[in-house]
């Protein structure tokens, strides 16, 4: 599968897995960008929003299962490594976040400090806007030259339905775990120039 390289601030697409319906979302979007060891991430869901299924507001918390519901994700790892870390950041304000040593083995829980920022900055009808901040990515992941991203979410309606969306998806059933997913590379620093968008392949879950 083709990968872009992100040098720039960009905004890329995410594509709803094929098995699932889009039901009341019509894109998902979202804006990365690297600096000084942190990441910040900004999701656009544009569509009939009061149809969706969104956690109310919390303490800010580490909390398991949060794929289980409406909730984005983010993985990364180094250009050839195996091991790979999982970020699950709830529109409630609540987080997880896992190390692997590969591929879906070797799993344990990634200390985080200080714990991710979620945020619902806008919501209206049409669309709904999430930001993240990850102020310290852990190492060996926050000092590499370049990371591999894996960006997706999980969307749940009000019939109790879930569709998931990513940068990129594996053929089969939805799979955020699998390295196809893994479809940007992004840099330490974000010098000028214009981001790439990343190419697509089939179609992956938490």
């Amino acid at each position: 599968m083709p990968r872009s390289k992100l040098n720039d601030p960009g905004t890329f697409p995410l594509l709803c897995h094929p098995a699932c319906g889009r039901g009341a979302v019509e894109r998902i979007e979202v804006r990365v960008r690297r600096a000084e060891g942190s990441l910040w991430l900004r999701f656009r869901l544009e569509g009939l929003v009061g149809r969706l299924v969104l956690p109310p507001v919390r303490p800010t918390a580490r909390r398991d299962g949060l794929w289980r519901h409406t909730c984005f994700e983010l993985f990364l790892r180094a250009p050839g490594a195996a091991g790979y870390a999982e970020f699950n950041l709830s529109p409630s304000g609540e987080w997880a976040a896992y190390r692997f040593d590969a591929y879906r083995s070797g799993m344990h829980e990634l200390e985080v400090a200080p714990a991710p920022a979620v945020e619902v900055v806008a919501r209206d009808g049409g669309a709904l806007e999430v930001a993240v901040g990850i102020g310290c990515v852990p190492e060996p992941w926050g000092r590499a030259a370049s990371l591999r991203l894996g960006v997706s979410a999980v969307v749940e309606d009000a019939a109790g339905a879930l569709a998931y969306w990513a940068l990129a998806h594996p053929p089969g059933a939805p799979d955020f775990h699998h390295p196809a997913g893994f479809a940007l590379e992004i840099g330490a620093r974000a010098p000028a120039g214009t981001a790439a968008a990343p190419q697509s392949g089939s179609s992956g879950s938490g």
